[in-house]
């Protein structure tokens, strides 16, 4: 190959990149906001569910294990992943749901129950990575930080 034609391939292969939209990466929190409807009551209510503990709608607990939301700039998306068991006096608790479930999607991933339905409504709470931590620490007093 001469060295026009490799020049070509190269202008066309960098100008093609920079055109390339960036990829944005879901940033993680620390709280999922759902929405809890009882279909018996028709009672909807609304539960933050902070990542780790076992929060109780009904005769379902809840445990949120990860929520990660899209930056303000990108299309709006806030994601979940559940694990749902149902508790019902004298029986072992049954798991009836364990999976991600999609804010802008309730329906691709839904909790199948008779009685309750719920679904992922935000994240809260973002999650500071370790070096924006240290940077806050570390700026000066009486200097804002970096």
């Amino acid at each position: 190959m001469d060295f026009m034609k490799k020049g070509a391939i190269y202008a066309f292969a960098t100008s093609f990149i920079t055109l390339l939209p960036q990829i944005a990466v879901a940033e993680p929190y620390q709280t999922v906001v759902l929405q809890g409807l009882d279909k018996v009551t028709a009672r909807v209510s609304t539960i933050e569910a902070p990542l780790g503990d076992t929060i109780t709608f009904g005769t379902l607990e809840i445990i949120a294990r990860h929520c990660d939301k899209r930056p303000p700039e990108e299309t709006p998306e806030s994601t979940a992943f559940l694990d749902i068991w149902e508790v019902r006096p004298l029986e072992p608790a049954k798991s009836i749901f364990r999976g991600w479930m999609f804010a802008s999607s309730p329906a691709l991933n839904a909790l199948e129950h008779p009685v309750y339905d719920v679904w992922v409504l935000d994240c809260k709470n973002k999650i500071e990575a370790p070096a924006e931590e240290m940077k806050k620490e570390e700026a000066p007093a009486g200097e804002a930080p970096k």
